[in-house]
């Protein structure tokens, strides 16, 4: 060691934690340039440039997202990256399917560009369903199996985005056959979509090598899944007791991730990032130790970045001090390359460009930051993507449901959520009809979807399972073609809800009564802002509070919202195109049995 040049910095009086055997043991962290130079006993001389105090703190690997959504916080990358690093979030595998389905490969080539100057390791996969079901709905773009061949090619590009369209994988779908057949063919991970998949369905999707999921699914499917290879991801919802106690009870511990798939700016402030998804599964059961296994290594042997996830000599300088004991998951300091990005919840370095990437994972993660530079300039953070919202004008008349059906009562299909998760089933509800159109107004909450890309698809289906007040919500973040969703009582409470979130060039409206009460513009794509972060997260916690006021009482009322478009999620959903029984993976019409 004598031979060498100084250390950078040494991390002196912590606790370093091992991601593989789950203990703690004092030592000193060396590190020089952006790598772990030495692990040692307390006090081992070694010549650094500068310390870090780390007396009365644990010493842990950066954590690692193996499947998540930026635009699912409603911020740009660079502003994504600024908040989550200060909760200890150094790498993430990010899947950009909102904003490829309203602007196609144009839109992933700058998702790309905006993270590569931040310290956090930002890589891609490819959106696999674009649009989500082909047929069924309308987006802003359409992927075809070339232009994804040709889109993983990119640097930063590692992975295949969830195949969220499992039915039509199932079945032999030439085009979904097409996709992963290429994705294979270059050697990409398979990332998975399946929820509750199971028997010769699941054995038939495992079978294209797809071989992850990180949906919600009943215990024993966990558990199915588990036992056939495949790796769990599990995000808040899936955090049950009971599936903790199930996978701990294996003979063998299967390895699993922790992930946040879709969380939102304001959440990420007031609870945190994946530190937060640390401490909801060890309150549901799974050990500290565990706990950290999930954050660090796992995800990152599945990412096959093999220069991270435990803190040892050789691995990348990805560290985060943890406060108190290791099961609150605190995040004090935080460094990324061995550069302090973080302290105490913010985030302290000033962007200066791209930077390194990866040191050992495969040539496209190596220059993973940096790398859509080969392709186009470098724009930074500016808003791009704007004006993306082709709608006419909202009004009450544009909230009239006109029917071909004859004067009297009949019989409606409609969808019915809940108050716990995504998942919506079929119901029925009698509504009167008079001069062609359907009398909804005071007698049950309608849901409109109307194309927002210029084309003439509009449907609309009552909705029940909520009690509302007048009011309405509206939104072009609907999964994942993000065409224009209302939701309301009353045709003037939907236009006011609509006409808000056109004016703002996308985003997020509530309405009480027929006045706007809270909104969240989103003009990039209509699903993200350039605003910081803190302004987001305060409009996302009103909207998050005016829905919940209107009585949308919902664990996560953004998704509970964003999904009812989600045409590969069961059961009964809806798009611009129709209603979709999504288990048979067809349209069906608005008019149920007649009674």
């Amino acid at each position: 060691m004598t031979s060498q040049r100084p250390h950078d910095l040494r991390i002196s009086g912590g606790q370093v934690v091992s991601s593989f055997t789950g203990e703690s043991f004092a030592a000193d962290v060396l590190v020089r340039d952006d790598m772990i130079s030495g692990v040692l006993p307390p006090g081992t001389p070694a010549e650094a440039r500068a310390h870090l105090d780390a007396s009365g703190m644990l010493v842990a690997p950066g954590f690692v997202d193996a499947h998540m959504h930026i635009e699912s916080s409603f911020l740009t990358p660079q502003t994504f990256a600024a908040l989550t690093l200060a909760r200890g979030t150094t790498t993430v595998l990010a899947d950009p399917h909102e904003i490829v389905n309203v602007a196609g490969a144009e839109a992933m080539r700058w998702m790309i560009e905006a993270g590569a100057g931040t310290p956090q390791t930002q890589l891609w996969g490819v959106p696999s369903c674009v649009p989500a079901v082909e047929g069924l709905e309308d987006a802003g773009a359409s992927l075809s199996a070339a232009d994804i061949d040709e889109m993983l090619s990119w640097p930063g590009v590692i992975a295949l985005g969830e195949v969220m369209d499992y039915r039509a994988v199932v079945g032999g779908d030439r085009r979904m056959r097409d996709v992963v057949g290429v994705a294979r063919e270059r050697g990409m991970i398979l990332d998975g979509h399946c929820p509750n998949l199971s028997g010769a369905d699941l054995s038939a999707y495992l079978a294209t090598g797809v071989d992850s999921d990180h949906t919600k699914n009943r215990t024993e499917v966990v558990l199915e899944k588990a036992r056939l290879g495949m790796l769990m991801m599990l995000q808040e919802k899936c955090l049950l007791p009971e599936v903790a106690e199930a996978l701990l009870a294996l003979p063998t511990l299967p390895p699993f991730c922790l992930v946040t798939d879709d969380l939102a700016a304001d959440h990420i402030l007031a609870h945190g990032h994946l530190d937060h998804i640390a401490r909801v599964a060890v309150r549901a059961g799974l050990p500290a130790e565990v706990v950290l296994r999930a954050l660090t290594w796992n995800p990152a042997q599945r990412l096959r970045l093999y220069d991270r996830g435990v803190v040892a000599p050789g691995k990348r300088a990805d560290l985060v001090l943890l406060r108190g004991e290791l099961a609150a998951f605190d995040p004090a300091v935080v460094l990324s390359g061995g550069r302090v990005v973080a302290r105490d919840g913010a985030a302290v370095y000033e962007e200066t460009g791209p930077v390194a990437g990866p040191a050992d994972a495969g040539d496209r993660a190596a220059h993973h930051n940096g790398g859509a530079a080969d392709h186009a300039d470098h724009h930074g953070d500016a808003a791009p993507l704007t004006g993306t919202v082709d709608v006419e004008p909202q009004h009450p008349d544009g909230f009239r449901w006109r029917v071909e059906l004859p004067d009297g009562t009949h019989r409606f299909r409609a969808m019915r959520v809940n108050s716990r998760d995504t998942y919506t089933e079929e119901a029925e509800v009698e509504l009167p009809v008079r001069g062609g159109e359907v009398d909804w107004e005071g007698r049950v909450t309608l849901v409109r979807v109307r194309n927002r890309y210029g084309r003439a698809g509009t449907v609309f289906a009552p909705l029940l399972g909520r009690t509302l007040s007048a009011g309405a919500v509206a939104t072009t973040y609907a999964h994942d073609s993000h065409n224009l969703v209302t939701i309301g009582t009353s045709r003037a409470a939907m236009a006011a809800a609509a006409d808000a979130v056109v004016a703002d060039g996308g985003g997020v409206a509530v309405a009480h009564g027929a006045q706007v009460a809270a909104r969240l513009p989103l003009p990039v794509g209509g699903v993200m802002s350039p605003a910081a972060a803190p302004e987001i997260a305060r409009r996302s916690e009103e909207v998050r509070t005016a829905l919940t006021a209107w009585g949308w009482d919902h664990l996560n009322p953004f998704m509970s919202v964003s999904t009812l478009t989600l045409a590969v999620s069961p059961s009964l959903k809806i798009t611009d195109r129709s209603l979709v029984d999504v288990v048979r993976r067809e349209p069906v019409g608005a008019l149920a049995t007649e009674g």
